[in-house]
């Protein structure tokens, strides 16, 4: 019976304390303007009922509706604001290596999960190491494309290094760059083969 290869690892922010924080910061503020908001539009009803009843002209009527509006507008668009704003904190990446794919997917705040994308093996084109000259090579063979960038760091953590792959998809070619371990190098190497690997 054939040992299925599994290799999992995450590359988690450096700062993933003060970032869970701002996430929640702004998390419970969207859920306040959300109330807020609906509290504004059941006041609206009101005063716009109260708008139509008075005997002002017609101008002065359309002016006060549209300040109504623009209030709860007000109130929904900074909830909103807020909501998608709590996604740029404390975002984590899964790789996950089974058999002869690699998984990637985006985390949000250790639990909301979105799948990214999978590599076959058979797909990577290369694997090396960011900063050697190989990636800045890669890089321009992608004619003009950015990498994707799977970490949330601006440097690698100890114990870990910023790997390059180079890969051949629907779309062209395409680099994404991991924060691993050195096992999950050696991982890929294996099923991709050796020849794929550039040390410089």
């Amino acid at each position: 019976m054939q040992k299925t290869t599994l290799y999992e690892e995450s590359a988690i922010s450096s700062n993933e304390r003060k970032e869970a924080k701002f996430y929640s910061a702004f998390r419970i503020a969207a859920y306040v303007f959300f109330v807020l908001t609906a509290i504004a539009v059941g006041l609206s009803f009101t005063l716009i009922s109260s708008v139509f009843a008075s005997t002002e002209e017609t101008g002065a009527r359309a002016l006060g509706i549209v300040m109504v509006i623009l209030f709860d507008l007000s109130f929904l668009g900074m909830g909103l604001g807020s909501w998608f704003m709590k996604n740029r904190f404390n975002i984590s990446y899964d790789y996950i290596f089974v058999e002869d794919e690699l998984r990637l997917t985006k985390v949000y705040n250790g639990r909301k999960r979105k799948f990214l994308t999978k590599i076959h093996v058979d797909k990577i084109l290369r694997i090396g190491w960011v900063e050697k000259p190989s990636f800045d090579e890669a890089v321009r063979s992608l004619q003009g494309k950015k990498p994707h960038v799977l970490t949330p760091n601006r440097e690698p953590p100890e114990g870990k290094e910023w790997i390059y792959i180079l890969c051949l998809g629907e779309l062209g070619r395409t680099i994404y760059i991991l924060e691993c371990r050195r096992m999950m190098l050696e991982t890929l190497v294996f099923a991709a083969g050796k020849n794929k690997f550039e040390r410089e």
